[in-house]
């Protein structure tokens, strides 16, 4: 959580998600905004085989998952609560993703289990090998050092 939306950020959030899940086929859906149109975040989805998806303007039902998820965090978390400063308002962020939303909340569109359980499941059911993207995989220092 920065208080900038530049393209670094989101190339360490991608970097970041590349490294702890590896991802075989996937997309990723974002808006318009000038981060994720540009050639640096473009690059980065060709290099990992990330399928990049740009919403049509003004159409919030295209991502209804990811609208749902803000929503969510605005409702059970940021409306319920006042913080003193950004740092606090990091953790309390944190805290809710890691440890309620991911891990507790359950979700009609996962069959009413949390994406954790959903995942681990999905995990155990399908066969995958992950040693041929892990071997071509090239995370920035940065994200390597983390």
């Amino acid at each position: 959580m920065e208080n900038h939306l530049r393209t670094e950020l989101v190339l360490a959030a991608i970097n970041m998600a590349l490294a702890q899940r590896r991802p075989e086929g996937v997309i990723h859906h974002s808006d318009h905004g000038c981060q994720y149109t540009s050639f640096a975040f473009g690059k980065r989805c060709r290099e990992m085989g990330v399928m990049p998806s740009v919403g049509a303007v003004g159409d919030a039902y295209d991502n209804a998952m990811a609208e749902s998820f803000f929503a969510t965090l605005e409702c059970e978390l940021l409306d319920r609560r006042s913080f003193q400063t950004q740092a606090e308002a990091k953790l309390a962020v944190f805290e809710f993703i890691e440890g309620f939303y991911n891990t507790r909340r359950r979700h009609s569109s996962l069959g009413y289990r949390s994406p954790v359980r959903f995942e681990s499941e999905l995990m155990a059911t399908t066969p995958v090998n992950r040693e041929p993207r892990a071997a071509r995989m090239s995370i920035s220092g940065a994200m390597a050092s983390a």
